[in-house]
């Protein structure tokens, strides 16, 4: 587990939150497009999430379409998530300085599954607090799409 977590660099936004479902249907929706769109602002996902593959995020942010980019590090389903993520909005040019790489871990717990986060190459303490509030508010996002998705289920059985 060390060598999955030592690259990473600069102030780390790190968010977690504890979900009522499996971290497989967690699973689901971190990686599937569908589930995706619901808690990241309409964003079109494409990915096959195979190491070394592209991945996109495109939609409109604010008025402006925007597409960023990056590409799978690593992905064990269920377990653990990591790729590069770069955003033309932020202003910065498309150089390997201005990506950042997000780990993400499931977990099972009690009562459900604990999904952390960690972006790393934030360039300041304030950038990692913010970056830290959006992914809590992401993940609120994904909590609520997570476990509707088991209240509709119990409730068609």
């Amino acid at each position: 587990m060390s060598g999955y977590w030592c690259t990473m660099k600069g102030h780390i936004a790190e968010a977690s939150v504890i979900i009522a479902a499996t971290p497989e249907r967690v699973w689901s929706v971190l990686t599937k497009p569908e589930f995706v769109r619901q808690y990241l602002m309409g964003a079109a996902l494409e990915t096959d999430w195979k190491p070394g593959s592209p991945i996109t995020w495109s939609g409109e942010w604010e008025g402006k379409a925007y597409s960023d980019k990056g590409e799978v590090v690593a992905a064990e389903a269920g377990k653990r998530l990591t790729y590069t993520h770069y955003s033309p909005l932020s202003g910065a040019a498309d150089s390997p300085e201005n990506y950042h790489t997000l780990w993400w871990s499931l977990e099972e717990v009690s009562g459900g599954t604990r999904l952390v986060l960690n972006q790393d190459n934030n360039s300041s303490p304030e950038e990692a607090d913010h970056n830290r509030e959006t992914w809590e508010q992401v993940m609120s996002g994904m909590k609520k799409v997570a476990e509707a998705g088991l209240d509709a289920a119990a409730d068609a059985s």
